[in-house]
């Protein structure tokens, strides 16, 4: 993965697994439905984030690659496996 994308879209790896998925089934959306639920769940959750951090004027609004498996934990409140 490259790092600006990544810094750009904190759901890279999640939009690139949906599009193998695709591809491997021949655009068959019925067989992705759980790579493109957490893609739209990942897209949903830093949507929110960053719509956050802009009300508490935090920047940058979409947070560091390096910060953002700490910012996953204050808004999950949970430990990462």
């Amino acid at each position: 993965m490259n790092y600006d994308q990544e810094k750009h879209n904190p759901c890279l790896k999640e939009q690139l697994i949906t599009y193998k998925c695709l591809d491997q089934f021949q655009y068959n959306k019925e067989k992705c439905e759980l790579e493109m639920y957490n893609y739209k769940e990942c897209k949903s959750f830093w949507g929110r984030v960053r719509a956050d951090r802009r009300r508490k004027d935090i920047k940058p609004y979409l947070p560091e690659v390096k910060d953002r498996e700490k910012i996953k934990l204050q808004y999950m409140g949970s430990k990462p496996t």
